[in-house]
């Protein structure tokens, strides 16, 4: 399996995220990525190589120009105000207010942002970037006729929306991936969401398209981030009905039930009959996971990868979340084991 990792995450690295009233160093910190890199090569998957130059093209395609234009200019324009911190969102467009964009950066960071937790800083769009790169070197390869690839992508994707950041998300990285798979030649491609929370930016981004099958299994959106997305009933719209699943679940859910969604959402890729699928890989369903409610254990993620793998499609691994650092590599590599031993 060949691995694409950069180690410009690194630059990526805000030293606070508003957590239960109090700063907190954040959940989605660089070493996520060292535990990953550290279990990969004591279990012998060490094909592991740096990205290839991003392309615009996909991402353009994916979101609002204006949003881009904020993302690469914003931490200037924040310094330029006399901004002694990091960015974090302090106010919103919410119910029945105007939805315009403000000219000043403080406006502009609320309108950009889904949720306060995710803060910029100096290095964040460089980060975005190669992470964004990572997944496009990545998809090359199965594209290419591998049959998998892993994206060691941070900061992570899923909660990137056309034209919103949040959820450490800024660059959807497995939608720019399933982006260029139709721009060469796919008739159809299949993104399966298996992060605990639901990839409410994917679903955004394709929920009037039949090109692209979206699948999630997460924690019930009355219970858990991001809230306001990811109901069952959520199914599509217009050209994109009935191309948008969502399988919510209960706090405290075994692998027992979650296993069960998971064949449900295979048995809908199959009829789909995709050209590829992406996974958006994020191993915070593990029960020690401190922001999250499921209850897997390391095994599972072995099994899921392995029945992933049932699919017998080219398929493409996207890193998302995952936030007991201490497990996240046994975990992640787990799911890539399981579906290279299947």
């Amino acid at each position: 399996m060949k691995i694409i990792h950069s180690d410009d995450n690194r630059l990526h690295f805000p030293q606070g995220e508003l957590f239960g009233g109090e700063l907190v160093t954040p959940f989605e910190r660089p070493s996520r990525v060292e535990y990953i890199l550290r279990r990969l090569k004591e279990v012998g998957l060490t094909d592991i190589s740096a990205p290839e130059a991003l392309d615009r093209a996909p991402v353009e395609k994916i979101h609002d120009a204006g949003y881009l234009d904020f993302l690469a200019t914003c931490w200037d324009e924040w310094v330029s105000e006399g901004m002694k911190g990091e960015m974090i969102a302090a106010s919103w467009p919410a119910r029945r207010m105007v939805q315009k964009r403000p000219r000043n950066i403080d406006g502009k960071l609320g309108y950009y942002a889904l949720a306060g937790e995710t803060a910029i800083t100096a290095g964040t769009w460089a980060a975005a970037q190669a992470s964004c790169a990572v997944a496009q070197t990545a998809q090359r390869i199965v594209a290419g006729g591998a049959r998998t690839a892993f994206a060691l992508c941070r900061p992570p994707g899923h909660h990137a929306a056309l034209d919103m950041y949040g959820g450490y998300c800024f660059l959807n990285n497995a939608a720019i991936a399933a982006q260029m798979f139709l721009d060469q030649g796919a008739g159809r491609v299949a993104v399966l969401d298996v992060d605990f929370h639901h990839g409410n930016g994917t679903q955004d981004i394709f929920y009037d398209r039949s090109d692209v099958l979206f699948c999630s299994l997460h924690g019930a959106p009355e219970d858990a981030f991001p809230y306001f997305l990811g109901y069952a009933d959520e199914t599509g719209a217009g050209a994109g009905e009935g191309f948008n699943l969502n399988l919510p679940m209960a706090p405290a859910t075994p692998y027992s039930v979650w296993a069960e969604a998971l064949e449900t959402a295979l048995a809908r890729i199959r009829d789909y009959g995709p050209d590829a699928v992406i996974v958006s890989l994020g191993v915070d369903t593990f029960k020690e996971d401190p922001i999250s409610f499921f209850r897997l254990e390391s095994a599972d993620f072995t099994d899921y990868g392995a029945r992933i793998a049932g699919l017998g499609m080219p398929t493409l691994f996207v890193m998302e979340g995952g936030y007991a650092i201490d497990d996240i590599g046994v975990n992640t590599v787990n799911v890539l084991q399981g579906f290279l031993d299947a």
